[in-house]
């Protein structure tokens, strides 16, 4: 993903399952992602089709479309496409149809499952091959000669083959979007649309590598040998803490930026949200006292970037309460992220960690915290909870409570969204030939994105920008870019056949 990151929204761990979750009423129906189509053959009766909308209405759905696709003396054949709130609705509305006099239910689709059906990417040539000529340079023999180059020059393999502008989206299935541990064939359509939004968003060649393994050595070793045909490592929906070594271990092995978008991405995104929702209630970073719900990929590396922004006061819950260093249930990775944030060694529940705080930051799992909780905050409260694909906290009754919220629906305002960052970052690290990736880079990534929202635009509903907003991007990736360029060592060197490829 991505996070990918529609865009593969939302930004929660997926691998941590804290506290029982609060019974939550059904969602709106806001979008295409419980979306269908219903084929029904309707009776003679000009009150038909406005009996077939009213039982869609009747039953909580929303028509979007009616269409017709056989008109006969005795009756029509239409397609009804409507939106409901989850896949039980839908069910519902499909029922509500067949309820209704003088129709007949004949076939139901459903619109996302028609959108994945062969895949959501191909392979295309960037030349042609029309010619014996297009063949003879494309291909043997005189393809021979740039393999040749590179083998006397191999610090130009990025710029004479795709690896310049191609990513790995890595995955072992371990952890997928919040579902949990679905195994790689079912992360496949989720890797599909990251690649897909790579393309979309900063015309980068993505492609989904989905190992059958949860094995460290075995996916380090693998994405070792594979390396040298991609530019970057984008890891994606790898459980914690496995996917901390992961991360390491390839950092530490290979000469191309190793990204980890569900910790990464989330805490670029997070950082440039709560710069902004700062600016919106007059408070500064290091004054304001945090909680971060989740302490897995995701609440992890938004923990480390919020410290190296300059945060002081950090409390970090889980499903063990507030993380504190004295605490012998916790993993060695949770008793480090307790010894960084909580040297008062408080304790308590999640509620507990909101008494006097100014920031709740959710990547845990949803409806987790009641909305009443959240008048234990200061005033002036800032609220993201970002768990996917349920919040932790009702977005919409939390406004009743706090001045700036934020979560991963694209249905409300402020939505923080993987895809803010990742395509922009990768972009950056591509163009400037880094060979890593730093602190320096995801600070300068989020302070970038932040500053696209400009003081005349800046609100309580509009702390982000859109993920479509055009100016992302390019602003994100030459941010990147430029601190690259400025770290040593950051960035590979270029030479080689230089003077054979000058126009």
């Amino acid at each position: 993903m991505s996070t990918d990151t529609d865009t593969a929204p939302a930004t929660g761990s997926g691998d941590s399952s804290p506290g029982d979750p609060v019974t939550a009423p059904r969602g709106p129906v806001t979008s295409a992602s419980y979306s269908i189509t219903v084929r029904l053959t309707a009776d003679g009766d000009p009150a038909s089709i406005g009996r077939i909308a009213t039982a869609v209405g009747t039953a909580g759905g929303a028509v979007t479309a009616i269409d017709v696709v056989e008109s006969r003396s005795d009756g029509l054949t239409v397609d009804v496409t409507c939106s409901a709130a989850d896949a039980a609705h839908s069910e519902e509305m499909v029922a509500a149809l067949r309820a209704v006099p003088g129709v007949t239910v004949r076939k139901v689709s459903d619109r996302t499952f028609l959108l994945h059906l062969g895949g959501k990417l191909e392979v295309a040539s960037k030349v042609p091959l029309r010619t014996r000529d297009d063949l003879s340079m494309a291909y043997t023999p005189g393809v021979a000669r740039v393999c040749l180059a590179l083998a006397e020059h191999p610090e130009d393999v990025r710029r004479l083959t795709i690896k310049g502008n191609t990513v790995a989206v890595v995955t072992d299935g371990s952890a997928v979007l919040g579902l949990g541990d679905l195994g790689p064939g079912a992360a496949m359509p989720v890797m599909e649309g990251k690649a897909a939004l790579f393309k979309r968003f900063a015309d980068i060649d993505a492609w989904p590598i989905c190992l059958d393994t949860q094995d460290v050595d075995e996916i380090v070793r693998t994405v070792e040998l594979i390396a040298p045909g991609f530019g970057g490592i984008n890891l994606e929906d790898i459980a914690a803490p496995r996917c901390f070594e992961i991360e390491k271990r390839l950092r530490d092995k290979l000469d191309i930026p190793v990204f980890h978008d569900d910790q990464h991405g989330t805490a670029i995104v997070a950082l440039a949200a709560l710069r902004n929702a700062l600016r919106v209630v007059d408070k500064s970073l290091p004054d304001v006292r945090i909680v971060v719900a989740g302490a897995g990929a995701a609440g992890t590396a938004i923990v480390h970037l919020l410290l190296e922004a300059g945060a002081q006061h950090v409390l970090v819950w889980d499903r063990e309460g507030i993380l504190s260093p004295d605490d012998d249930r916790l993993t060695p990775a949770k008793r480090a992220l307790a010894e960084r944030t909580n040297t008062g060694k408080v304790r308590g529940e999640l509620p507990d960690a909101l008494d006097g705080a100014d920031v709740f930051i959710g990547v845990s799992a949803g409806n987790v915290l009641p909305v009443e909780a959240l008048t234990r905050m200061a005033e002036g409260a800032v609220v993201f909870p970002m768990a996917n694909p349920t919040p932790e906290v009702d977005p919409v009754r939390a406004r009743q409570h706090a001045v700036v919220v934020a979560s991963g629906r694209s249905d409300l305002p402020n939505q923080i969204n993987n895809v803010l960052a990742f395509p922009g970052v990768f972009r950056g690290l591509l163009d400037a030939r880094a060979t890593e990736i730093s602190d320096g880079m995801l600070l300068a990534a989020a302070d970038a994105l932040a500053a696209i929202v400009r003081d005349d635009q800046l609100n309580a509903n509009y702390i982000i920008p859109s993920v479509f907003d055009p100016a992302v991007t390019p602003a994100v990736a030459a941010a990147v870019a430029d601190q690259a360029r400025t770290e040593p060592g950051a960035t590979a060197e270029v030479s080689g056949v230089e003077s054979l490829t000058a126009l």
